[in-house]
């Protein structure tokens, strides 16, 4: 198996995408794996592989985020089990931060889920964030519509908790839960987390330690004025993720919001734009290197001709 892995991983390899995508969607957790792999690596013709998958509005996107130490992997294996115990079939994206020498992921954090790994309806994954600032793995829109073609019913992705930047996961996500902690820092800090804006729901963590109840009096107080742009007051749940404290009220106001979006088509069409835009981005920026970058401002600034925005208005094109 190692060996048919390394053909197709080879540059210019025969590929039977409609296979491997059959086999994805018959269950076949091998199957997926690899593809996920492929995608990551961006391997040729990975396209044709995403090109082939149908619509699917059934999987939603769980998103779990906030500032490091909030107790993430924490919750959002109290969640995995809320979501066994209904019988749901579940998908965990786990972003780490990458390795400096060979750019994977820092699997520490995901010794708390290590219960789940072998269990039937649970898969999990660890992606680096491979230098992206937004908290997410640059191919992450990729392969949550391979995991989609899987027929799962949710799929949780848990960024790296970079705090200020890490709002992506809002053009992700079919909801958003941001996780904090009562020490998480003054309430200027609080708001300089970046995160007020981008949360359906909003769980203090860790809420036995002291002074919680402030906490959340303070955080209801900034959250005021988002909810101007919310249909709906954001709730603010308290739990203890590690004694399985609250994790049962989360995970049903998870399904409460969820269901109250099926039929939000606007809301369906911001995602998907999003989704589309960085895609796109993506795309436009394929063939630009920065070491070309540095070589073409290098030999403009020995002439003393150099500025920054005709170089991007003019010189730019010539690099692809």
């Amino acid at each position: 198996m190692i060996n048919t892995y390394n053909r197709y991983m080879q540059p210019g390899s025969t590929r039977d995408w409609g296979f491997f995508l059959q086999q994805i969607q018959q269950g076949s957790v091998k199957h997926l794996s690899r593809s996920i792999s492929l995608v990551e690596n961006g391997v040729a013709g990975y396209e044709n592989l995403l090109s082939q998958i149908k619509y699917n509005d059934h999987a939603k996107i769980i998103g779990i985020t906030g500032p490091p130490g909030a107790g993430k992997s924490v919750l959002t294996d109290a969640l995995i089990g809320e979501m066994v115990n209904a019988n749901k079939k579940t998908a965990v994206l786990c972003v780490d931060p990458s390795s400096p020498f060979n750019y994977g992921a820092l699997l520490g954090d995901r010794i708390r889920l290590s219960q789940w790994y072998n269990h039937p309806l649970v898969f999990i994954r660890s992606l680096a964030s491979r230098g992206s600032l937004g908290g997410l793995n640059p191919k992450i829109i990729e392969i949550t519509e391979l995991i989609k073609a899987g027929d799962f019913d949710y799929i949780f992705v848990e960024t790296v908790g970079v705090g200020q930047s890490e709002v992506e996961i809002a053009g992700l996500a079919d909801i958003t839960v941001v996780v904090s902690v009562p020490e998480g820092g003054d309430e200027v800090q609080t708001m300089k987390a970046g995160l007020m804006e981008i949360a359906d729901i909003f769980v203090v963590n860790k809420s036995d330690r002291p002074d919680a109840d402030e906490f959340v009096k303070n955080l209801r107080m900034m959250l005021a004025p988002a909810f101007a742009t919310h249909v709906q007051e954001i709730p603010i749940i308290k739990t203890v993720a590690s004694e399985k404290k609250g994790t049962t009220e989360l995970f049903e106001k998870i399904l409460e919001i969820l269901d109250k979006q099926q039929d939000h088509l606007s809301l369906k069409a911001w995602l998907m734009a999003e989704r589309a835009y960085q895609l796109l981005i993506q795309k436009r920026m394929q063939g630009i290197s920065k070491h070309q970058l540095q070589e073409m401002i290098s030999t403009q600034l020995r002439d003393h001709h150099f500025n920054l925005y005709q170089f991007v208005n003019h010189d730019l094109p010539d690099l692809k």
